[in-house]
């Protein structure tokens, strides 16, 4: 696999709620375990990222922790979701996903650009490259010329 990217800002209480949510109660080492093999190890989890935010989570009622023996015989701290910590899944859940539509929104209008640009370069090779270039906005579907600088 290629190198791993780090958790994205504001990301890590979704992924932390939402793994307790469907594999609770689980120690620190077991969240961060399965976040990682949740994204196909594309993310690098650290301690020092992970152990803020569980602290953080804990103290706003999001979750609760109780002092436990891990599968290895080791003293550990097991998180268990509480009923605010499945309401502020949800909140986070539906916000991510409003983020995420949006997103996908201007990666289709890039996807889609780029994609048109290839097609008039294979049906005009003669035309030049320094040419004002048009951009497709998809949003409101009307050719925009840059403004010239």
């Amino acid at each position: 696999m290629g190198s791993k990217t780090d958790v994205w800002q504001g990301t890590l209480a979704l992924m932390v709620l939402k793994t307790l949510e469907t594999m609770e109660p689980m120690h620190g080492y077991g969240i961060a375990r399965r976040i990682e093999q949740t994204s196909g190890d594309a993310l690098a989890l650290n301690h020092g990222t992970l152990y803020p935010a569980l602290l953080k989570l804990e103290q706003d009622g999001a979750m609760r922790a109780e002092w436990g023996v891990s599968d290895n015989s080791r003293r550990a701290k097991f998180y268990e979701l509480t009923r605010a910590g499945r309401k502020q899944l949800e909140g986070e859940a539906r916000s991510w996903g409003q983020t995420t539509a949006i997103v996908g929104r201007f990666a289709a209008c890039a996807l889609a650009l780029v994609s048109r640009r290839a097609a008039e370069d294979r049906h005009h090779p003669q035309r030049a490259r320094s040419s004002a270039p048009l951009t497709v906005c998809c949003f409101w579907r009307k050719r925009v010329k840059p403004r010239q600088a």
